[in-house]
């Protein structure tokens, strides 16, 4: 908290751009990492081998595009806020604005509901806690650091977080194997890890032949392989590369360098989910198939209250029954420190979508002062959403609702991205065609959304009578269709009307992030080094009769309660004296985008290596379980 200026927009809402590689690439792995991972993967590999991965490492590359590819532009262009990236790169409003309501709805009814219910179902299983009071007390911790500390104790909090977790992790994967008997005892015991009450004449509860593939039948299976290949990367693209909660990161930084280090830092660190989450979830199948592969629907309800399966209860399975005491309380803080992290970072991205995008739209003359007050108050309004989504992710009881939040990722995720790709990298995309093709796609993935929700898939045991839209065309080849008709869109009604003027493509496409181009004169910067003006001076004062008139006002003011200025002082929020007017800020002259991206040569040659040694371990990890 004392280590950036937390009264500025840059120092609040990116850590004073002063991050180096080890905090950026430990805050990218531990803001994707929640307790939703460690259940999630965990139960995936129990309920369907290895399979599940490839989302894993499939975001290793995403974040080196991200690292070598969308952030030069993002650096050149000046942002804070993915939207505002769309904003000055198509202009207008109407497409930021879209974005960022939609960016809010997808963090607080997915990702926070996702986290949300792995941390409840790990706490209640462990602790008997009530729910209510554990969570609660969980989200008032993170809201205090979050608002108290900006980005910067988000990243510093998130890099111990991320030790925490490995730690833990790595302890309960040496017990699982240990307990199975080794590597050779896994591959022959999943095969064989089957429930003893099943339903007669059905595949429930039985293991599937090729659990330990990751390339899957492209028609018959559940993750088929051209599927992974491109319906899975488009998403995780825009997750990698254009998720403000992602990208926040990486702008922190304090040089191009450190941030393409952070992103091979998290790529590394990508490779651990198989070994930590992915490998303890099938041995927990293999120690416990009555309950964590149950294959009748009685049974099921019976040991975790859902019938259609109980494989998210692996993880916390083998924490509980493994584990002794002390080493028990590990995991639960590695447990907790997931749930905080991604949950901190979610509140802190939110609010700069909010305050940046939103309420600057607003107010467009809204003091940086008041820029604060907004950003820490919408953490808050967060806080009180996450409790009252309490009650939704208690009736789910488990799998249903962490499978449907997955599809609402899948079919909202695809558009954006194109929109994204194409307006970064083709420069005669413009504000039409980016907006219709984002507008159509977003509605033909919400139809199929709606359609998931209303023909959820059936018991294995029940026949499938969902239609043919949904039974025959996977998820992943939908999200690939999507991609494709977003694309033409955005291509055909960009070639149809004018071209982008000038200053929309000027630093802000990978053909011109190092062009001179000046901004039109009346663009407002916002990103000032000032101290903040404070309420008790944002009237102004006209002579020097009215200022006498008001000392007795001001002297009073002045001298606030002892619980108002430690609240100052918490925040960081600068207040000046009575009487004091404030110093005349300009706004800094824009930077040369030559310097912005500029690198040493040593520590481009360093990372360009990394990456080509991290592209390369990616591409064996895939090629040996293809």
């Amino acid at each position: 908290m004392w280590r950036t200026k937390r009264s500025t927009v840059d120092g609040y809402f990116l850590a004073g751009k002063n991050m180096t590689w080890l905090p950026v690439g430990a805050s990218l792995f531990a803001s994707n990492i929640g307790s939703g991972h460690f259940i999630g993967i965990a139960g995936s590999g129990a309920a369907a081998g290895v399979a599940a991965i490839a989302y894993e490492w499939n975001g290793m590359l995403m974040v080196l595009l991200l690292g070598w590819l969308f952030l030069p532009i993002y650096l050149s262009s000046g942002v804070t806020t993915m939207p505002e990236y769309l904003q000055k790169r198509f202009g207008g409003k109407r497409i930021q604005l879209f974005i960022s309501i939609l960016y809010l709805f997808i963090y607080i009814f997915t990702k926070i509901s996702v986290d949300m219910y792995a941390g409840a179902l790990f706490i209640q299983r462990a602790l008997q806690w009530n729910l209510y009071l554990a969570v609660v007390v969980l989200l008032c911790i993170t809201a205090i650091y979050t608002i108290a500390g900006g980005l910067a104790a988000v990243i510093y909090t998130d890099a111990v977080q991320t030790c925490i977790m490995l730690a833990g992790a790595l302890v309960l994967m040496v017990f699982s194997f240990a307990k199975v008997g080794g590597w050779d005892a896994l591959l022959e015991g999943y095969a064989k890890a089957v429930p003893s009450i099943r339903v007669p004449n059905s595949t429930c509860g039985l293991p599937r032949d090729d659990a330990f593939h990751l390339f899957r039948d492209p028609l018959t299976s559940d993750l088929p392989w051209p599927g992974i290949i491109i319906g899975m990367s488009v998403p995780s693209m825009w997750y990698w590369c254009s998720d403000q909660v992602i990208v926040q990161r990486s702008l922190a930084a304090k040089n191009l360098s450190h941030a393409k280090g952070g992103s091979l830092l998290a790529a590394y660190l990508k490779i651990l989910p198989f070994f930590i989450m992915l490998l303890p979830g099938m041995i927990s199948r293999i120690l416990y198939p009555d309950e964590v592969a149950c294959g009748d629907p009685e049974v099921c309800t019976h040991v975790c209250g859902n019938p259609v399966g109980c494989s998210d209860i692996a993880y916390t399975k083998l924490v509980m029954d493994l584990l002794p005491s002390g080493l028990r309380g590990l995991m639960m803080a590695v447990m907790i420190a997931a749930l905080m992290s991604s949950l901190t970072s979610i509140f802190n991205s939110s609010s700069t979508i909010f305050t940046m995008d939103l309420w600057r739209y607003w107010r467009p003359r809204a003091s940086e002062w008041e820029l604060m007050i907004v950003g820490r108050l919408f953490v808050l309004v967060l806080v009180v959403v996450s409790v009252l989504w309490i009650p939704v992710v208690q009736a789910s009881q488990g799998g249903q609702l962490f499978i449907y939040i997955q599809s609402i990722s899948t079919y909202l995720q695809p558009p954006i991205s194109v929109v994204f790709i194409m307006g970064c990298f083709w420069k005669r995309t413009n504000e039409k065609g980016a907006f219709w093709g984002l507008a159509v796609g977003l509605l033909v993935g919400c139809v199929r959304m709606v359609l998931d929700f209303v023909y959820p898939s059936p018991q294995c045991s029940q026949e499938d009578e969902r239609p043919a839209v949904v039974k025959d065309i996977h998820y992943l080849y939908f999200s690939t269709m999507l991609s494709f008709l977003t694309l033409v869109l955005v291509v055909s009604i960009s070639l149809a009307t004018e071209k982008p003027r000038p200053e929309q493509v000027s630093r802000l496409t990978w053909f011109t992030r190092y062009d001179q181009v000046k901004r039109p004169p009346g663009e407002q910067v916002f990103t000032v080094e000032g101290g903040m003006e404070p309420p008790i001076d944002s009237q102004p004062q006209h002579d020097d009769g009215a200022s006498q008139n008001r000392n007795g006002e001001l002297s009073r003011l002045d001298h606030q309660s002892r619980l108002t200025t430690a609240l100052y002082w918490l925040c960081g929020m600068e207040r000046r004296r009575a009487g004091e007017t404030p110093p005349p800020v300009a706004p800094p002259p824009p930077q040369d985008p030559a310097l912005l991206l500029r690198e040493d040569w040593r520590m481009r040659l360093v990372v360009n290596c990394n990456l080509i040694v991290c592209g390369s371990v990616a591409a064996f990890l895939i090629g040996y379980w293809a």
